[in-house]
């Protein structure tokens, strides 16, 4: 096939979806994965994509969704991760079994997808993984205890594989987004969109490990 492959995990209506449409608009054939409840089939019919439906907490969810997108598609040229879960509630009252389910979602599942597509990668020589981080990284909140660690984790994540990549081509990298996304703002679905495509198409010697919004 002509066109590359882009592959969105956590494609729901906000950023997700707005990254789809902005890689579809690059050239490129897009798979999603969202929430089985997420109405996404009009992508799929409108774009001649792959819309697939996976609960990331369920054990083997994730897999079960890759393996089908590879025997749609092949191997992605980007992947970009953009599912978190964090219940609320404050540190002091985390529960161990809640942090645990959450930080499965957002960052155990940001690795398994992160490991799947880096064979493919590593033997073509490039690649680019993108993870959507949050300002929770940056500055916990009280009551977010969950989501925060969830984003620290999934922060240290992309920067980590930033590092071990870059030697080998491949750009690891996180739109790190500080606020609420809205349409009409500084942070609309589409804007934050385009820095993720931003993001990929930088030249090698010009690469971000962090792009911050806004």
């Amino acid at each position: 096939m002509s066109e590359p492959l882009a592959v969105i995990v956590g494609a729901g209506p906000g950023i997700g979806m707005a990254v789809a449409r902005r890689f579809r608009q690059g050239g490129f054939r897009v798979a999603t994965v969202s929430r089985p409840a997420d109405p996404l089939g009009e992508f799929q019919a409108a774009h001649s994509g792959l819309a697939l439906g996976a609960d990331l907490a369920r054990a083997g969810a994730l897999e079960e969704a890759l393996a089908a997108i590879a025997a749609w598609g092949g191997a992605p040229e980007v992947l970009v991760y953009n599912a978190s879960a964090g219940a609320a509630g404050p540190a002091a009252e985390l529960d161990a079994a809640q942090l645990q389910a959450g930080l499965q979602v957002s960052v155990g599942a940001a690795l398994a997808a992160a490991q799947w597509a880096l064979p493919a990668m590593r033997r073509a020589g490039r690649g680019t993984l993108l993870f959507t981080g949050g300002g929770l990284a940056l500055a916990p909140k009280p009551g977010l205890a969950a989501a925060s660690l969830g984003k620290a984790a999934l922060r240290s994540l992309a920067l980590s594989l930033a590092g071990e990549l870059a030697p080998e081509g491949l750009h690891a990298a996180t739109v790190t987004v500080c606020g609420f996304v809205q349409p009409d703002t500084p942070l609309s679905p589409e804007r934050v969109a385009q820095a993720f495509w931003e993001v990929h198409c930088q030249e090698r010697d010009r690469w971000e490990n962090e792009r911050i919004l806004p």
